[in-house]
């Protein structure tokens, strides 16, 4: 598992955001929880070490078999692919 950034915020389940560092609807994604004051993890996918990297891409591809970003997965096994806003907003229920 790579190192994850945890973000303190209302606990709605395990929620982990795979993210590019410059990838501007990854960080409206971050914003979005941030402002939904949601507890979750991330980590930025690009600048994980080559081994690390592909590894996460292939943990990714369960979820998201194009390897998009972001990536967000719940621990329930649910995941949402791009920036929706709509369903990032769901997970606050």
């Amino acid at each position: 598992m790579p190192e994850l950034i945890h973000v303190k915020g209302k606990n709605v389940g395990r929620v982990i955001l795979y993210a590019l560092s410059t990838c501007v609807w990854c960080k409206k994604a971050r914003n979005l929880l941030d402002e939904l004051k949601i507890e979750y993890f991330y980590t930025y996918v690009d600048l994980l070490d080559s081994e690390e990297n592909t590894r996460v891409k292939n943990e990714i591809r369960k979820w998201n078999s194009h390897c998009s970003f972001p990536t967000i997965v719940k621990d329930d096994g649910s995941c949402i692919v791009g920036f929706d806003e709509e369903k990032i907003r769901g997970l606050k229920k």
